[in-house]
């Protein structure tokens, strides 16, 4: 920082201080804390939804890779040229085929209508939030140039050319003050009013994401379950696989190797 950066950021420290203790007057400012309250909630919801929108891909992606997995591991628990082991062959190719189809057909296009969006609305946020900052400083140098004039008009000094430099100096920052705040109280509730229809396509398309995502599931696997025989779908249908479980559960812990430790 500058040297003359130093001396604004002292002196508006001090400024600062002597408004908190009340010997100088504070620009009343509620009209502005009222639009920047709105803004501040649109700026943590959008947030918000730009790293659940992230995770959500992330989950998505991870649950898919994992699911591939296990059907290479659940294969591997048959080795004969069985039934089962044909069962467990196409089980293992539709948990690969989701996985390459939401690769190439989910991710790309999630990225592109949701995530890129998403991304660029709060891109602007830093520049806003520096240009907020501005106004709090611009608004510091206004009360302290006002309070200093307003002091020099009530007790003119000796010095002919106080006065006028005073009255200089703070139209000055009342200036400055007022283009950034009228900028502000102008395009804050604009940016806000526009997040309805800058959102609203990345969210019917996260939607329609999750749907298909949901469908090409229950295809995959669906499809899978034609090759069980029809006497196992109707067992699992009427319930009666958890019985069977537990049956082989049971002889299991029948087993001295199972119930050693018991």
């Amino acid at each position: 920082m500058s040297w003359g950066g130093l001396k604004k950021s002292i002196n508006r420290a001090g400024t600062q201080l002597m408004q908190k203790t009340g010997q100088l007057e504070r620009s009343d400012d509620s009209r502005f804390k009222e639009e920047e309250h709105k803004y501040r909630e649109f700026e943590r919801h959008a947030s918000a939804l730009l790293k659940s929108s992230r995770d959500y891909l992330d989950a998505i992606r991870l649950m898919s890779a994992s699911e591939a997995r296990i059907g290479d591991t659940v294969e591997g628990f048959y080795h004969e040229e069985s039934e089962t082991a044909m069962i467990a062959s196409m089980y293992k190719r539709a948990l690969e085929d989701l996985d390459a189809k939401i690769a190439r057909d989910l991710d790309a296009p999630y990225r592109a209508t949701v995530l890129d969006p998403i991304g660029k609305l709060c891109s602007y946020f830093p520049e806003i939030n520096k240009l907020i900052d501005k106004r709090s400083r611009k608004l510091l140098d206004y009360d302290a140039t006002r309070s200093r004039y307003k002091k020099q008009s009530d007790r003119p000094s000796d010095d002919a050319s106080k006065l006028p430099r005073m009255e200089s100096e703070h139209n000055e920052a009342k200036l400055v003050f007022d283009a950034i705040n009228e900028q502000l109280m102008t395009e804050l509730p604009q940016l806000v009013d526009m997040r309805i229809p800058y959102l609203d396509p990345s969210l019917e398309m996260m939607v329609r994401v999750q749907l298909k995502f949901a469908q090409d599931g229950y295809e995959q696997l669906g499809g899978v379950q034609r090759y069980f025989p029809e006497a196992v779908r109707t067992e699992y249908a009427e319930g009666q696989l958890d019985a069977q479980v537990e049956g082989v559960l049971q002889e299991m812990r029948s087993l001295s190797i199972c119930g050693m430790n018991q």
